[in-house]
């Protein structure tokens, strides 16, 4: 009997998928993510002058992680994006589709170029663990072995090695039951919740509605994770993003934290140095299987080295920072 592509889970039962996750083998439906498509022969020119990435050297066996920013070169998504011989495909954050199709669709013009939502065609799906590998293996046989590698299976669809050692998998709607029956022989299916914690004791950080227009890439770390290239050339934002990267260091970073309490995305931060002036923001945040919550913060670097900071006001509940699994330069 094929598993159901969606199913909501009491409390409790997500509870214990966050502690599958943090040491077990896994797989999750990633529907809070969409899948915006990009068609016609001028979609690789059209891309390369609106994202922060290197679209001309995503080929058919790579991806890549990206940015799409304003004029003033704040993100207004980021993304994981991937070619296929269809077109491009560009998965973010569910909640943001409508409004970058329409954004990104203005900049079309002349262009051969097409821009379309594939959220209902495209079913992603998250393995990880340490049988991830052996379990796609027998899905995939030329699995990806190093970060950003694709790979495809007619059928099947495509799986790529994320660069914290994780997979993203894309198929078909109709293939997906398939897909994860297969998985489900090796690997427990969890709550995209549980995967959302992944992505943030990854460092991983996603743009949503209610955090668009507030980072620069740089600030979301996005370069660290080769979602910026410095040397494609102009892009939307590309000036304000090639300042920040040329003053030197960038004052406000995303850090990793707990904190003894609810957070949200888009909920305020301050620190002592800055008395009622805020010093940062929540970029994603969810439930901890060791309490509280965990959360990925864009944060004053000077805040985070020298003073102690506050969720939502400057009495608020104190973060503690966790090591990121990178370094900040």
């Amino acid at each position: 009997m094929s598993l159901p592509l969606h199913h909501i889970k009491p409390e409790g039962i997500a509870d214990a998928d966050l502690a599958v996750a943090r040491s077990g083998s896994v797989f999750a439906l990633l529907d809070h993510l969409g899948v915006l498509q990009f068609t016609g022969e001028d979609a690789e020119s059209f891309l390369q002058g609106q994202l922060s990435c290197d679209v001309a050297n995503a080929g058919l066996r790579s991806s890549t992680y990206g940015a799409y920013c304003s004029p003033k070169g704040r993100m207004l998504a980021n993304f994981l994006l991937w070619r296929e011989e269809a077109g491009f495909f560009m998965a973010l954050s569910r909640d943001i589709v409508p409004a970058v199709q329409k954004s990104i669709s203005r900049f079309v013009l002349r262009s051969k170029a097409k821009v379309s939502d594939a959220s209902h065609d495209i079913v992603l799906v998250g393995a990880a663990g340490p049988r991830a590998d052996g379990a796609l293996r027998d899905v995939f046989p030329d699995l990806p072995t190093k970060p950003d590698e694709v790979c495809r299976q007619a059928g099947m669809g495509t799986v790529m090695r994320l660069r914290d050692g994780r997979f993203a998998l894309a198929t078909a709607s109709s293939s997906a039951p398939a897909l994860r029956q297969r998985l489900a022989g090796s690997l427990k299916p969890v709550d995209a919740r549980a995967w959302r914690w992944l992505d943030i004791r990854g460092g991983l950080p996603r743009v949503t509605a209610a955090t668009q227009d507030q980072f620069l890439p740089q600030m979301a770390n996005f370069e660290l994770l080769g979602g910026v290239s410095f040397d494609k050339g102009c892009y939307t934002g590309q000036e304000v993003v090639a300042r920040a990267q040329h003053l030197g260091k960038v004052k406000r970073r995303t850090f990793l934290a707990n904190v003894a309490a609810t957070a949200a995305a888009g909920d305020e931060l301050y620190s002592e140095d800055l008395g009622d002036q805020a010093s940062g923001m929540v970029v994603n945040s969810e439930a901890s299987p060791d309490g509280g919550h965990d959360l990925l913060a864009v944060v004053q670097t000077a805040s985070r080295e020298s003073s102690t900071v506050h969720l939502k006001s400057p009495d608020g509940p104190v973060l503690r920072f966790l090591p990121l699994p990178y370094a900040i330069a």
